[in-house]
């Protein structure tokens, strides 16, 4: 059995070897065709249209031979890092890295879990800003030669390549609380994605289960809202797990939206999307998914949501499925597996068709995938349905906002 526990696993857990399993209520239905856009990525994350119409992609690279240690997440294996990360700029039917050198933490010497470019976006101007992730050790240099630092939120340069820090997410969520411990020992923290709107980023941090806020000048970095540890009652226990946040998102009526992975053991079915308001408490607005790992909005107020796999990811099968939910629940099932899998991110193009980043959590083979949604068979509205919001869509907005 493969394992795919990659850098938003990276979060404090025990194994538990419970035989149970909730179903999710969503229905897998192959109704849209799709093309492969990006082929022999590393790692692909992050997805996000510059405003000259090029797809940017990042890639969390294979590591490196540098800094060797015992793995954040099976301290059993070695894990190196180096400078193999990568921002790839998708361009006319070409393929290019146009940011290299980037950070990279991966599991060694096979390369796969990679840690490093998890996000990229633009704000209203153009401007690019790109999200380094990191679970570590603050007490001792994880940083690769000649790149920069983990855990960071970044201004881009993409004529000089240079990058400017933004936020030290890391280093503040170290200080505001170092006893959160990985496997081997190290305080985590894992800023997996982010969403612009106005002067302000929205970022997950999947480690820490919270979504925090920072100005783009790098001011009033701060903590909006945290998720505490759920919970799965069996016949004969109750078992405790992270909730994960991973994408976040501005609805149409400007609340954020955060889709939730889960902790291990991965209950199927029990990863939500939240919705937070102005009063900053999170509520459940739609449910019954499985490792969430994105989520946007499109011009007429669909949701669309992205599983990484279907199943919890240590039984093997890695297909993943892209749900769209619309503004009166109904649910459709894009696609499911037929090539989707270890799906890590979504956005969607000026095109209209969702472009998903597929084979996310292994080096070499990664892809982007373009999805036609102009043909779709709706199901039933699950039984676990989508609270519908009473609001009309407005303006197109950038990716993981209204589109």
């Amino acid at each position: 059995m493969r394992l795919t526990l990659f850098s938003f696993f990276a979060i404090p857990f025990t194994f538990l070897t419970v035989g149970f399993a909730i179903v999710s209520e969503i229905k897998p239905v192959k109704a849209a065709s799709f093309s492969v856009v990006a082929n022999g990525l590393d790692n692909v994350r992050g997805l996000s249209f510059g405003p000259d119409g090029s797809l940017y992609v990042t890639e969390a690279g294979v590591g490196g031979d540098q800094l060797c240690s015992a793995s954040f997440t099976f301290p059993d294996q070695q894990a190196c890092v180096g400078a193999s990360g990568a921002v790839t700029r998708i361009k006319d039917g070409k393929q290019e890295r146009v940011i290299t050198n980037l950070p990279s933490w991966a599991i060694s010497p096979t390369g796969g879990q990679g840690i490093g470019a998890n996000d990229i976006e633009f704000d209203a101007a153009g401007n690019p800003y790109l999200l380094i992730g990191l679970s570590g050790d603050p007490n001792s240099n994880n940083t690769p030669l000649n790149s920069p630092n983990f855990g960071e939120l970044y201004k881009v340069d993409f004529n000089t390549s240079a990058l400017t820090s933004i936020a030290d997410i890391s280093s503040y969520e170290f200080a505001k609380d170092p006893t959160v411990l990985l496997p081997n020992g190290y305080v985590g923290s894992n800023p997996y994605s982010f969403t612009i709107e106005g002067d302000t980023a929205y970022i997950a941090n999947a480690n820490r289960n919270e979504v925090l806020s920072v100005k783009l000048d790098g001011s009033n970095l701060k903590t909006l809202v945290e998720f505490p540890d759920q919970t799965i009652t069996t016949p004969t226990q109750e078992i405790k797990y992270q909730a994960v946040p991973t994408g976040v998102a501005i609805g149409p009526d400007k609340a954020l939206y955060i889709s939730q992975l889960t902790g291990v053991p991965i209950p199927e079915g029990k990863a939500n999307i939240f919705r937070v308001g102005e009063d900053g408490k999170a509520t459940v607005y739609a449910d019954g998914f499985t490792q969430l790992t994105d989520l946007t909005f499109d011009s007429k107020g669909n949701l669309y949501a992205l599983q990484f796999a279907n199943q919890a990811f240590y039984k093997g099968n890695l297909d993943g499925s892209l749900i769209q939910i619309a503004p009166d629940g109904t649910r459709t099932t894009l696609l499911s597996g037929n090539g989707l899998e270890s799906a890590t991110a979504l956005t969607i193009g000026p095109d209209g068709a969702i472009y998903v980043s597929s084979k996310g959590d292994r080096p070499g083979v990664g892809q982007v995938l373009r999805v036609d949604n102009s043909a779709k068979v709706p199901e039933p509205s699950s039984a676990l349905a989508v609270i519908a919001l009473g609001v009309g869509v407005g303006s197109f907005c950038k990716r993981k906002r209204c589109k």
